[in-house]
This record gives structure tokens, C-alpha cells and sequence, in this order.
């Protein structure tokens, strides 16, 4: 049977991954297609804790690099990320392995990736508040398991727009804890875009974008503006984000001395007090590489969308 607490936390998150407000910031946790999508080594970590306040409340970090490889005259992507995710007396972890393949395409570039994992799952019945230790219904010791995940995606990259849709534990991960008790991890799916639409003053854009994640039970969408102000190497971003039925969310970030740095705070719709939301924290590196010349590389820390 599938453990009982597990049912309540899906009903809380919507489906079994975390979300990030910052989700521009980790396209890649998302899409594997997106790995490699710009000339750079891209280095990137989120922290989210939400329902702050709570005790056992969910805090999930995750750490992702990636980059472009030239394999015989054709670009292709590659990159790794890391997940940790703990909400109440579970602990998610996975790491996985990222390609993506590029095809040029009206005047643009589709990427076609796919991803390989090990999802593992934790659970420490031992710290549960029982009347009856020895009750059969629930798990009094601390369990684990792990699966094979696989996903794949697709990502369009064009001058001044993204698009891309992906789908995640394409395998339906079936994870045992212990001999009576298993997580079976049904497919997830995402959508998301954005554009940069530039304005008079040519050192601020306008930056909108959404995303969609859905499991096909329940869903959670973000609508987001940004505006940046970037000049002479300066940049720094604020923005607004909506998910209804859901939050709202605020964002301020920049370059700060060659690194990347985002703050958000999601504000709930529901009867939860203000202080009862989402803070999360990106923190993130970025290097450009000349691939046009092989062996001269030229490097500068920059932050595009």
C-alpha cells in the first residue's frame, strides 16, 4: 500500500516535484532540453522553504551545472543536477545525468533532451507521535528505497523567446519501503516560455514568462513579469509573479560581482498568515565560452535569459 503520509503531501504540493518561484533561474531542473542552450558553463543552486512556521515544513535545495559541447561540427548540451527535497518526515533525493541535441530550425534552435537518474526515497517512522507503537497501519522505523527515472523534453530557442514542454518520471517510478509499503511516482509534465521585449530606453527590457506544471490531477501555473536594467555590466531585476488559486510572489535580483543572485518571497491566497510563505534563494555562476576557436576560450561572468 502506498504510505499514508505521502497521500497529504501530494495533495499539498500538487504533484510529487518541488517548485521554484525562480523557475527562469533552473529551466534545466525542469527541461533537461534546456542543458547547454547558451555558450556558457552555467553553475546554478536553489534553496526553497515554504509554509514557513510550520514545523516539518518542506525545504528543497537543488544544484545544477551544464554547458555546450561541439561533437563534430554540431552543438549539443550536457549537464548534472542534484535534488534534495524534505518535507516533513520524508527526504527526497536524486541526482541525474542530462544531454540535449540541437537542430537548427526558422531561424532558431529545437532542442531535443532526455535525462537518466536514481531517485531515492526516505522515511523516518521512528520520530512519528504514536498512541500505539506497534499499530500495523504505520511505518515505526526508518525506511528507504530507490528507483531508475527517467524524462525527456523538447525546448525552441529563438532570438528573444523560448518555448518548452517536458515530462518527467516518463518510467513511473515504483519506490518499496520496507516489505509492505511502496511510493509509485506517476508522470509530471511542464510547460513554460518567456520573451524579452525591449523598450526605448536601451538598458531596460521587460521580461515576461509562465510556467505550468500539472500531473495531470491538479496543476500549478506562474504568470511573471520582470523588468531588467542592465548597463555597463550592471545588472539588477525585479518582478511580480501570479499562480492562481495559489500565491503571489515577489522577486528581486542581479549581478553582483560576477555572481548571480535572486531572492523571492511567495505570499499565499489561503487563509495562511503573510508570514507563513515561501522564501527561496538562487545563487548561481555563469562563463562565457568562444566556441568558435577551439582552445581560446574568453571568459566574463554575464547573465542573459
Amino acid at each position: 500500500m502506498t504510505v499514508f503520509c505521502l497521500l497529504s503531501v501530494m495533495t499539498a504540493r500538487a504533484q510529487y516535484d518541488a517548485s521554484f518561484s525562480q523557475y527562469w533561474a533552473v529551466q534545466p531542473f525542469y527541461n533537461p532540453a534546456a542543458v547547454g542552450k547558451d555558450p556558457k558553463i552555467n553553475i546554478q543552486a536553489a534553496y526553497n522553504m515554504s509554509l514557513t512556521g510550520f514545523t516539518h515544513n518542506p525545504k528543497t535545495m537543488y544544484i545544477g551545472a551544464d554547458m555546450p559541447v561541439q561533437i563534430l561540427k554540431t552543438y549539443h548540451g550536457i549537464g548534472v543536477g542534484i535534488i534534495n527535497d524534505q518535507i516533513g518526515l520524508f527526504r527526497h533525493q536524486s541526482i541525474s545525468a542530462q544531454y540535449a541535441a540541437t537542430v537548427r530550425l526558422f531561424g532558431g534552435e529545437l532542442r531535443i533532451g532526455a535525462q537518466v537518474g536514481l531517485i531515492s526515497e526516505n522515511f523516518d517512522g521512528s520520530k512519528l507521535d504514536l498512541d500505539d507503537a506497534d499499530d500495523p497501519a504505520f511505518i515505526n522505523s526508518e525506511q528507504n528505497g530507490s528507483s531508475l527515472d527517467i524524462g525527456a523534453g523538447l525546448y525552441y530557442k529563438h532570438r528573444n523567446f523560448y518555448v518548452g514542454a517536458s515530462a518527467k518520471h516518463l518510467n513511473s517510478p515504483l519506490i518499496e519501503l520496507g516489505e509492505r509499503n511502496q511510493i509509485d511516482i506517476g508522470m509530471s509534465y511542464y510547460f513554460l516560455g518567456g520573451c524579452n521585449i525591449r523598450t526605448r530606453n536601451p538598458f531596460f527590457n521587460i521580461q515576461p514568462s509562465c510556467i505550468l506544471r500539472t500531473d495531470l490531477t491538479a496543476y500549478k501555473a506562474d504568470i511573471t513579469l520582470r523588468g531588467v536594467y542592465n548597463k555597463d555590466g550592471k545588472r539588477l531585476e525585479a518582478g511580480v509573479s501570479y499562480s492562481p488559486k495559489t500565491s503571489y510572489t515577489i522577486y528581486l535580483g542581479g549581478d553582483f560581482h560576477g555572481i548571480n543572485l535572486g531572492y523571492s518571497y511567495e505570499i499565499y491566497t489561503s487563509a495562511l498568515k503573510i508570514g507563513n510563505g515561501a522564501h527561496e534563494l538562487t545563487l548561481g555562476y555563469q562563463t562565457d565560452l568562444n566556441m568558435s576557436r577551439k582552445g581560446r576560450n574568453r571568459h566574463k561572468s554575464v547573465r542573459l535569459l
